[in-house]
């Protein structure tokens, strides 16, 4: 696979997770200038609500894209969402606010995150197949795991644009026009990566041969193929991957408002801290991805998932102590903790499914996952620490959807160096 090849696979969720970072960094910031007429925690849970809105749409874009990825080819799903993805993100950059034209600005935010839910909703899934089909089988894992970077990569990016945003002017002009920034900047990714899978996934990237005229996957809907032979492995990967959607956005999400509210650290320095805890995610996920093309996947997979349950209290203890330093290295745990789990997870999920029908398979499993857990978990924390009082709930939460993950990774085949036919 040559490098173009990989960072036109990969670049596509830096895209999509820039956005949806972006978007969970500046909730506040939405919440005062789309539902201003709330009081403050109403504003954030309406905030928080339209960024779980749009989850509820990944599986629908699941189904849409994984039909278009088993039916037309990876390339062409691939272009699709990288498109719809650039289109709604700049036009959030773009929106009128509350003040400008009243109720109507919520809700064409909301369409806008409707849109992108159903955008990425094909994009992790496919650009992980695709690198997972174009690589050879010792380093399959490694190779794979660069579509979870991509989503690191591009949360981190989020993180740092809204970082400097911050840092280089005042509040109110934060809330007045700067918040728009990241938004308008995702054209530059945006037209990056479109140029890069028209121009570098051609001919030499590997496609499975598609079905022919006669084949089940073509008689009928791809996904209701994969609903009758792969039921039971759509459901493991549904149960593995509720870890991976709460752990991350409750994580890289959710605790710089969690830092703020509860430690009362400013906005800026929670913010800094979340960037360092992503570059650590960033640099290890490969490396225990890596490490599963030599040891296996399912010894890494459960190693990390058995930390998730066990460590979550003590690591949160940390987050709510009220000091940064302290808030800095609980968040380092959980990183090294996520980094385990969401390097090797990609290619995990891909080994589960066969050819003619993995990214409706794949997809669909995905994103209900995601759906159910990713979008929600930031509103389920604002509920258990503003309105229950409850600062260690996000703790108790994450353990007990990390110990249902963990069950299902127990059941798990080892899948290292295995053909993917």
């Amino acid at each position: 696979m040559s490098p173009a090849t990989l960072v036109a696979g990969a670049l596509g969720n830096a895209l999509e997770w820039y956005d949806f970072a972006a978007y969970g960094f500046l909730a506040a910031i939405f919440a005062k200038n789309f539902f201003p007429e709330s009081d403050a925690f109403v504003g954030l849970i309406s905030a928080f609500g339209i960024f779980a809105a749009s989850f509820l749409m990944r599986p629908i874009g699941g189904v849409v894209f994984g039909h278009v990825g088993d039916r037309y080819g990876r390339r062409q799903a691939l272009l699709i969402s990288a498109a719809m993805m650039t289109c709604s993100t700049v036009a959030i950059g773009l929106l009128p606010t509350f003040a400008t034209i009243g109720v109507l600005a919520p809700v064409l935010l909301l369409l806008l995150r409707l849109l992108q839910g159903l955008s990425i909703g094909g994009e992790y899934t496919t650009s992980a197949i695709f690198l997972a089909e174009n690589a050879r089988p010792g380093r399959r894992g490694l190779l794979t795991s660069f579509a979870g970077c991509g989503a690191s990569g591009g949360t981190l990016l989020g993180s740092m644009v809204g970082a400097v945003t911050a840092m280089m002017m005042s509040s109110d002009a934060l809330l007045a026009w700067g918040w728009r920034i990241p938004f308008l900047l995702g054209i530059v990714l945006g037209g990056f990566t479109l140029y890069l899978r028209r121009t570098a996934i051609d001919a030499e990237a590997h496609e499975p041969p598609r079905p022919g005229p006669g084949h089940a996957a073509m008689r009928e809907l791809p996904l209701l193929v994969a609903l009758r032979t792969d039921g039971a492995s759509m459901l493991r990967a549904v149960a593995l991957n509720l870890t991976l959607g709460a752990g991350f956005y409750m994580l890289f999400v959710y605790l710089t408002t969690y830092m703020q509210q509860v430690d009362g650290l400013p906005d800026r320095l929670s913010l800094q801290i979340n960037t360092i805890s992503m570059i650590v995610v960033l640099v290890l996920a490969p490396v225990f991805a890596a490490l599963t093309d030599r040891v296996g996947r399912k010894p890494v997979i459960c190693a990390g998932l058995a930390g998730m349950v066990v460590f979550s209290w003590p690591l949160f203890r940390l987050l709510s102590a009220g000091n940064a330093e302290e808030a800095l290295i609980g968040q380092l745990g959980f990183a090294v903790l996520i980094a385990s789990f969401a390097g090797p997870i990609p290619c995990v999920l891909v080994e589960m499914f066969r050819p003619a029908t993995r990214c409706s398979a794949l997809s669909l499993s995905y994103n209900v996952a995601l759906g159910l857990a990713g979008g929600t978990a930031p509103m389920v924390a604002v509920y258990l620490v503003n309105r229950e009082q409850l600062d260690m709930g996000p703790a108790l939460y994450l353990m007990a959807i990390s110990a249902v993950s963990f069950i299902a990774a127990l059941t798990l085949k080892e899948t290292r160096g295995r053909p993917l036919g």
